[in-house]
């Protein structure tokens, strides 16, 4: 039985970043030395906001008059852990004109370059892999399905942390889920000094995010198993 994957993120860099993309609902627009901050993603993606082509072929000639563009976005945790930025992502590249922070319809950008960064470490992305990835299925729904869990349904992260391998050393002061994907849960373990996220992986990649519910029901029924099988044990 596969309790605990060493593994922090199972997805590769291009579909992490398409899926903060996603599910982001505001993001920092950097162009013509000012900071813009764009707060109507929600429903939409930030590449619904902004069209990525391709960098145009040719010489330097189409370079003249284009405005350097960078569009920062942050992923945050939904739940109240200790230290809730997750990743950031930086999408850099041109425009043929400044930024109209007015503007109704989706801008124009040609590609630079993707940029994640976590906690292990930076990953380069190409437009290539950008548009061939697939956000993350529970991307968009994710923090309030982790709100949930933590509002309404308390019980069961606890009852989660027996999955964990190996064996919490002693003194954690709060666990918390601190991310959910296709791959499974991640809970946060929070001590005095730091913490430790752990992976509890789904039986299976989600197909829809449908599937989580009974994901997650099915994490807290083996942990169940698991406390009665040690309990009969002693």
């Amino acid at each position: 039985m596969r309790l605990f994957s060493a593994r922090a993120h199972p997805s590769t860099a291009a579909e992490r970043v398409r899926s903060i993309l996603a599910a982001a609902h505001s993001m920092t627009v950097v162009s013509d030395g000012l900071h813009t901050e764009v707060r109507r993603l929600d429903g939409t993606d930030a590449m619904g906001h902004f069209h990525l082509h391709a960098p145009c072929d040719g010489d330097a000639a189409h370079l003249v008059g284009r405005v350097p563009v960078r569009l920062e976005l942050t992923d945050i945790a939904p739940t109240p852990v200790r230290d809730r930025l997750r990743a950031r992502v930086t999408v850099a590249g041109l425009l043929a004109a400044p930024y109209g922070p007015e503007a109704t319809q989706s801008t124009c950008m040609e590609f630079g370059q993707a940029v994640l960064e976590d906690a292990d470490g930076r990953a380069y992305v190409t437009l290539e892999a950008l548009e061939a990835a697939e956000p993350d299925p529970v991307a968009t729904s994710e923090a309030g399905m982790l709100t949930h869990l933590v509002d309404h349904h308390a019980e069961l992260v606890p009852l989660l942390l027996r999955l964990v391998r190996p064996v919490p050393e002693a003194g954690v002061l709060r666990v918390l889920p601190v991310r959910m994907d296709r791959h499974g849960l991640v809970l946060r373990l929070e001590y005095p000094s730091g913490h430790r996220d752990v992976r509890l992986p789904f039986s299976a990649p989600l197909a829809h995010v449908d599937q989580a519910g009974p994901r997650i029901h099915a994490l807290a029924a083996t942990a169940r198993r698991l406390s009665h099988t040690s309990h009969l044990l002693t």
